[in-house]
């Protein structure tokens, strides 16, 4: 293969998916790493897409000064997109929807900037960013205020006062992590607790987590399994997890078929 053929379908992959892996590139093209590095060097100078740590994303697009919000967003990023695809059809015109922070969240939000009539409230401020960015006019985004973490995320008592006066049709939550003796969890303590203030707010709680997440335990609980109604997960949940889940939340399986999407990682840090 050509390097011009290599590089135009490195572009497609990482515009599918929105990151892509050197590895994943590597097993794709069935090259060297050496090689998708320097196809990406190329295709970076050019400004046709953002390297990041071991990989690379859609120039202009999901680009962050938060390094933990770029390394997750390159984990699990077919899974995601089909985590977000099969979310998008759980919203309706007209509606007020919560979307808390973290990367699966934020491909939802790019799925929702064309629907009628949606106010969305958010202590994201990349996802308000993107909202405000790429939203038509009939899109009302609300931005609760509050005092920023490091993350880019409004936490604090500003923060929950405004959450607190909402009612929300639907909340959109991302999680760090999801076991039976823990439930929901995040890494973040003022995260989680402003993740609690949006649970009590919203009619339906749907999680958006991709399966690696199953077995994994964040600081701070955010919510039992039974508080939530509905997990958005890929198609590589494994046996337990359903046997665990199924009697006590709706489960949607999103399927995922790009190679090596449903590996399981063992990873640590914040939501994703």
């Amino acid at each position: 293969m050509l390097a011009g053929q290599r590089q135009k379908l490195i572009l497609d992959e990482v515009r599918r998916h929105g990151a892509v892996r050197v590895r994943e590139l590597t097993e794709l093209l069935h090259v060297s790493e050496m090689t998708v590095r320097r196809d990406l060097d190329m295709l970076a100078e050019s400004g046709l897409l953002e390297k990041v740590h071991g990989g690379a994303t859609v120039s202009g697009h999901l680009s962050s000064d938060e390094p933990e919000f770029e390394a997750a967003a390159h984990r699990e990023p077919a899974a995601k997109e089909a985590i977000a695809e099969a979310a998008r059809r759980l919203v309706s015109p007209g509606q007020a929807l919560g979307l808390t922070a973290g990367t699966t969240t934020w491909r939802l939000a790019r799925r929702i900037v064309d629907v009628d009539d949606l106010t969305v409230v958010t202590n994201s401020l990349q996802l308000a960013s993107l909202l405000h960015r790429e939203a038509r006019p009939s899109l009302t985004v609300v931005l609760t205020g509050g005092v920023r973490t490091a993350s880019d995320v409004l936490v604090g008592p500003v923060a929950l006062m405004t959450v607190s006066s909402l009612h929300l049709d639907t909340l959109f939550l991302g999680v760090h992590g999801m076991a039976e003796e823990t439930g929901f969890t995040v890494s973040d303590l003022l995260e989680a607790e402003a993740d609690r203030a949006f649970i009590a707010a919203a009619q339906r709680v749907v999680v958006v987590a991709d399966s690696t997440k199953w077995g994994l335990r964040g600081l701070s609980r955010v919510a039992r399994l039974d508080e939530v109604h509905t997990l958005v997960t890929d198609d590589g949940l494994p046996g337990e997890a359903k046997d665990v889940l199924g009697g006590r939340l709706e489960i949607v399986l999103a399927p995922v078929r790009e190679p090596g999407a449903r590996r399981r990682s063992a990873g640590r840090g914040r939501r994703s």
